[in-house]
């Protein structure tokens, strides 16, 4: 048994304990949760700061890692896309070595669980050996070409059986945005996927020209189809925006993960919820301001009942795979969201996203959420010298 003590545990359920002590076995596994005063002092590991529950970052494209600083910052979503594309001739060593050190890296980050984006099965051999629990999301697309779809799935369908969905993790198959996936690709996905008690993704409302594709049929999402030599002339133009379509062709039975939700509204987020009861939202502010430089309206989250969930995307996008530097980027642009709700975000909402809520999320007798420390201050505030150190 160990038996770790900090100014404070925060448990996630319920108040803060001062000078709290959680005991854990060889496993990991919290056998309780109480006051300092009830143990021999002898046998305490005694840290100044916080302990906190391990991280969860409900979306990643590990596979990505690679491309590190290899694409221009501030560009906006669409010329963001057009460079990525043009990185196709990597070696594979390089791309398997990037993988393995931003794996590590999230695991140094006191990360316990990702949703992670999968195009490829390059990552698959890595999640098998990894203490990170994977819940790989197998993300297709066919540009909104229905004569495409087929094709497309018996494709994606290879990734699928070739990512792992043992050890711990899982894996389903998910579309990859609203202006990407026609209804026959929708259909494919669901058919592939149970009916319920799993969860799937969608890349979600990211730049205004996405909502403009499908209210008008205007915006650059036109000449971004054209450039790559696909025909628009399929979509009909809803008067709405893209959230309203994929949630036409999404199971509502299934956990639904929208994802970056920059340009989405109280309205949308209301409209989600009437739609299914087991909708939850990612929002990754770093990778945000990298390429669009705008972050959501949070408070429309919160005044709406949003169960938030905190995501890196990938380092194709961001600096650090860092749960922690998100939720220090919440803090500086938007400060009026309270500490306690980003580590509720960051932590027990996402287990639950991602389905893993019976044993990670919070510290609870009989979960192994994993343990970080949190060098805070005595008022539980946020700095920017704010550092994590994984403890189990």
């Amino acid at each position: 048994m160990r038996k770790l003590t900090a100014d404070y545990v925060l448990p996630v359920v319920g108040e803060p304990v001062k000078e709290g002590v959680v005991v854990v076995n060889e496993q990991g596994t919290v056998q309780s949760v109480d006051a300092r005063g009830n143990h021999d002092p002898t046998t305490l590991e005694v840290h100044k700061g916080a302990i906190v529950p391990g991280f969860v970052n409900t979306h990643c494209h590990l596979e990505l890692s690679h491309m590190k600083g290899r694409v221009d910052t501030g560009t906006g979503l669409l010329p963001f896309l057009q460079q990525v594309v043009k990185f196709r001739d990597i070696p594979m060593e390089e791309i398997l070595e990037a993988i393995d050190r931003a794996d590590q890296e999230m695991y140094d980050a006191g990360i316990v669980a990702v949703g992670d984006i999968s195009n490829k099965t390059d990552t698959a051999a890595r999640k098998m050996e990894s203490p990170i629990h994977y819940y790989t999301f197998v993300e297709m697309f066919d540009f909104l070409q229905d004569n495409m779809a087929g094709q497309t799935f018996d494709n994606y369908k290879k990734v699928f059986d070739g990512q792992a969905g043992s050890n711990g993790n899982q894996k389903t198959a998910v579309p990859h945005a609203p202006y990407t996936v026609s209804p026959s690709l929708f259909e494919k996905i669901n058919a592939l996927n149970p009916d319920a008690g799993v969860t799937v993704c969608i890349h979600n409302q990211e730049t205004v020209h996405e909502n403009q594709f499908f209210l008008s049929k205007e915006g650059g999402f036109v000449d971004f189809y054209e450039a790559f030599g696909f025909s628009v002339e399929q979509l009909e133009a809803t008067g709405k925006p893209s959230i309203y379509y994929a949630m036409k062709h999404m199971n509502p039975d299934c956990r639904a993960l929208f994802v970056h939700n920059t340009m989405t509204t109280a309205e949308d987020i209301q409209a989600a919820h009437e739609w299914s009861s087991k909708v939850y939202w990612a929002t990754c502010a770093n990778a945000n301001l990298y390429i669009e430089n705008r972050l959501p309206n949070y408070k429309a989250f919160i005044d709406n009942g949003a169960r938030m969930t905190i995501g890196t995307d990938s380092l194709t996008s961001n600096w650090r795979l860092s749960v922690l530097e998100e939720i220090k980027t919440i803090v500086k642009y938007q400060s009026y969201v309270p500490f306690a709700t980003l580590l509720q975000w960051a932590t027990l909402n996402g287990a639950q996203a991602l389905g893993y809520e019976n044993h990670l999320g919070s510290i609870e007798p009989g979960k192994t959420p994993g343990l970080n420390l949190l060098n805070l201050s005595e008022t539980l505030e946020l700095e920017d010298a704010t550092q994590v150190q994984r403890l189990v």
